[in-house]
């Protein structure tokens, strides 16, 4: 699948509820060592986007090197507002990356459910934890919900197939939460594996496309970039299934969105 082309602003649009997650993620990572032997705590956040869930790493380990890491050119020019003293931010490629120095923590937030064969790539990561590191991701964990079901259904048809289909998200690029369990124990980690169901009330009109604006839909904007008449022509389709499927109410539109996340101890 083509990398999609993000747009930082669209994404931040909803900061608040993509946010929460990471900051749920962490609750369960355990403390760092003020000062191992290699030095300060050193951290790495796959997929770091505009690097605003990353400043949340600085708030709490202040002492720790952390980079984010990420391959969108854009995202990576927000986040470099952030950027400081101990916080910075680098190009990778999650399908290709492995650690060239020891971390203490690896995290990654939302980001793993768009690297093809992530699976593959754990072992490596882990090699490069230090004894008793952590690993830590959160991914969405709702592939069969409306939003992306009648994303890729309204995508396969007809007039669509041979443009997008190739560009959609397949369904098993998130797995089951035992899958994760068990190939990381496997790996001889300490797993802890669960799953959250948010039910975010969105305000304006027509919220639920604005959120997928932001992720789900990129691949598809990204691909029919240079026709914009068909590109408004799929967004209103998939806004008119979309409305059906999330009705508006006086207090907003829900959104229910399943979450799975992990956090992996490694042999100390």
């Amino acid at each position: 699948m083509p990398a999609p082309t993000w747009d930082p602003a669209q994404y931040l649009r909803h900061a608040g509820h993509r946010a929460r997650p990471f900051t749920d993620l962490l609750a369960r990572v355990p403390d760092l060592p003020t000062e191992p032997p290699a030095g300060p705590p050193r951290i790495a956040d796959l997929g770091c986007g505009p690097g605003n869930v990353t400043t949340v790493l600085a708030d709490r380990w202040p002492t720790a090197r952390i980079t984010g890491y990420d391959n969108s050119e854009q995202m990576l020019a927000e986040a470099q507002a952030h950027a400081g003293a101990r916080l910075d931010f680098a190009y990778a490629d999650l399908t290709t990356w492995t650690p060239t120095e020891t971390y203490d923590l690896i995290v990654s937030n939302a980001a793993l459910h768009w690297v093809p064969g992530h699976l593959d790539a754990f072992p490596a990561w882990l090699d490069g934890l230090a004894p008793g590191g952590t690993f830590a991701f959160q991914v969405p964990d709702n592939v069969h919900a409306p939003l992306h079901a009648l994303l890729r259904d309204l995508g396969n048809t007809p007039r669509w197939k041979d443009r997008l289909a190739p560009v959609l998200r397949h369904e098993d690029s998130v797995h089951a939460p035992g899958v994760y369990l068990d190939h990381l124990a496997r790996l001889a980690c300490d797993t802890d594996v669960w799953t959250t169901t948010y039910h975010h009330v969105l305000e304006g009109e027509d919220p639920v496309l604005d959120w997928t604006k932001g992720t789900a839909l990129r691949p598809v904007l990204t691909a029919l970039a240079d026709d914009p008449e068909a590109r408004d022509a799929f967004v209103t389709e998939y806004r008119d299934l979309l409305r059906e499927a999330y009705p508006s109410h006086a207090y907003g539109t829900v959104l229910p969105f399943r979450r799975l996340f992990v956090v992996a101890r490694k042999e100390a």
